[in-house]
């Protein structure tokens, strides 16, 4: 990648100054700071240490600015997180749980299949079960003395 200096606008370095005090983003904040770094002379390596980042966000800062100017700095961007199908079912789900409790998760995967035709990995499955607020209790077998214990014949 060639190393381009940044200079901003008049019009811009106002907008930076304030931005980089006032926004309540701190990504924000650190992308006007690595901006306003560049703005004033220094190198990547300077702003990013500057900054706290590497040299690779530096970059991406500069990239952005040059494609999107100072709206795209402005937005901390939407990223895209999935919902996964079984949302669909989770009270279903739940409601199923707490009438009929299931051992292990592999039991509940058989569960989730029958309710929602959906096949999960256990990961999944396991995942899914949190966050709609199903707890597990972990029940292990009574360590006894051998003395103990009546002998069946």
């Amino acid at each position: 990648m060639s190393w381009l200096r940044v200079s901003l606008p008049a019009s811009e370095q106002e907008l930076v100054l304030n931005e980089r005090k006032s926004n309540s983003s701190a990504c924000v904040g650190r992308r006007m700071l690595v901006l306003w770094s560049l703005h004033c002379g220094l190198t990547r390596e300077q702003a990013a240490k500057i900054a706290g980042v590497g040299i690779a966000n530096v970059g991406r800062d500069v990239s952005l600015y040059r494609r999107a100017g100072l709206n795209g700095l402005l937005s901390t961007g939407t990223h895209y997180k999935p919902i996964s199908e079984l949302a669909d079912y989770a009270d279903v789900v739940r409601e199923s749980l707490e009438q009929t409790p299931v051992r292990t998760i592999a039991e509940a995967r058989q569960r989730l299949l029958d309710l929602s035709g959906l096949d999960r990995g256990l990961t999944q499955v396991r995942e899914f079960l949190m966050s709609i607020g199903v707890e597990w209790q972990r029940v292990r077998r009574c360590q006894c003395a051998a003395a103990e214990m009546p002998v069946q014949r």
